[in-house]
């Protein structure tokens, strides 16, 4: 088992989980986070950070097309180590749904 973000994550970006994961398996685009599986010990001490709830264990339904993802953008976005600044609107999009198609595939500026 693996952790991956979500949807959820897209344009919130709260970065509360990258405090706490012991072995820095965080990677930043420029409008979500991502999570690499090979790194990730599945611990799941950054479930409970995510203000979003935008982060879930890989055995859940529906999660296959997000372990993707986390995947592929961990190779190619910077590793982030320490929280950064959470966009200025992002509890606006908190909550909001059908967010996937607003994924940027641009890094971070990690």
């Amino acid at each position: 088992m693996t952790y991956v973000v979500i949807e959820n994550c897209i344009k919130c970006k709260f970065m509360d989980c990258v405090e706490v994961c012991p072995v820095d398996c965080f990677y930043e685009g420029e409008n979500m986070l991502v999570i690499n599986p090979d790194e990730c010990i599945d611990c799941g001490v950054c479930e409970p950070e995510c203000p979003a709830e935008a982060i879930l264990p890989d055995t859940e339904d529906g999660i296959a097309d997000w372990l993707e993802i986390n995947t592929k953008y961990a190779a190619e976005w910077p590793n982030i180590t320490v929280k950064g600044d959470s966009p200025a609107d992002a509890e606006e999009w908190k909550d909001k749904p059908d967010k996937k198609e607003m994924l940027s595939s641009k890094p971070g500026s990690a």
